[in-house]
């Protein structure tokens, strides 16, 4: 059970839990298609080539292991791996990935989220905790947190319950004394039970837990965890 009499400081992700992160992820794959049309066609396509992108990232992923929890530098030496696979220039990557981050920024937040936001900032430390390459300043979401804990920047990502404990000593709470929230049953549920932590579960499709140690709750929705703060 969740006891809020221990919560000091929240940890928070964010791909699918403050908003949707695929209808993101395919509107800017969009744009960077589009960009590539103009600048680099026969890049754009080979990116319209699935099974030819899929190796590409495979490849990356391979050739550099280094870069498994920076999903911006996956991305942009993808691209330009792509670029010189399409006898094209290879220093177009940055610019071509640039395209893609700041379209990757424009989120729809859930409806829930914003009003969540502010209560909890309201009350406890909040921070950002997340594998993905979101910038808060650039979404707008920024004036809520007092810290921002991404895989990229720390070397490991979630479910590590090391990346728990940097979030929790960024806000100098110990673990036991935090809330984490998130949207995966693994990566951020059970990585912040195995961290030391509280854990809500934000299962908003309605699927069954998979782990054999429970979270502390379990919400479709914040607005039900911030009525039971």
């Amino acid at each position: 059970m969740l006891d809020a009499a221990k919560i000091s400081a929240v940890t928070l992700d964010l791909d699918d839990t403050l908003w949707p992160i695929w209808p993101v992820i395919e509107r800017a794959e969009k744009v960077l298609h589009d960009w590539l049309t103009l600048h680099a066609p026969m890049t754009a396509a080979l990116f319209s080539s699935p099974p030819a992108l899929r190796e590409i990232r495979t490849e990356m992923s391979h050739a550099r292991p280094d870069l498994k929890h920076d999903m911006s530098a996956l991305r942009r030496e993808s691209i330009r791996l792509a670029l010189y696979r399409a006898g094209e220039d290879p220093l177009l990557a940055a610019e071509a990935f640039e395209v893609f981050f700041a379209e990757r920024q424009r989120v729809t937040l859930f409806e829930d989220a914003l009003p969540a936001l502010e209560f909890l900032s309201a009350r406890y430390p909040l921070v950002a905790l997340t594998n993905g390459n979101a910038d808060l300043q650039r979404v707008g979401l920024d004036r809520f947190f007092r810290a921002h804990v991404c895989a990229r920047e720390f070397g490991v990502g979630k479910p590590d319950p090391r990346i728990f404990h940097a979030a929790a000593g960024a806000v100098d709470v110990p673990p036991e004394r935090v809330l984490h929230i998130g949207d995966d049953a693994t990566l951020d549920a059970l990585g912040a039970l195995n961290a030391g932590m509280q854990a809500a579960w934000l299962n908003r499709g309605d699927q069954p837990w998979p782990h054999a140690q429970e979270p502390h709750v379990t919400v479709e929705h914040l607005s039900e965890l911030v009525d039971l703060l």
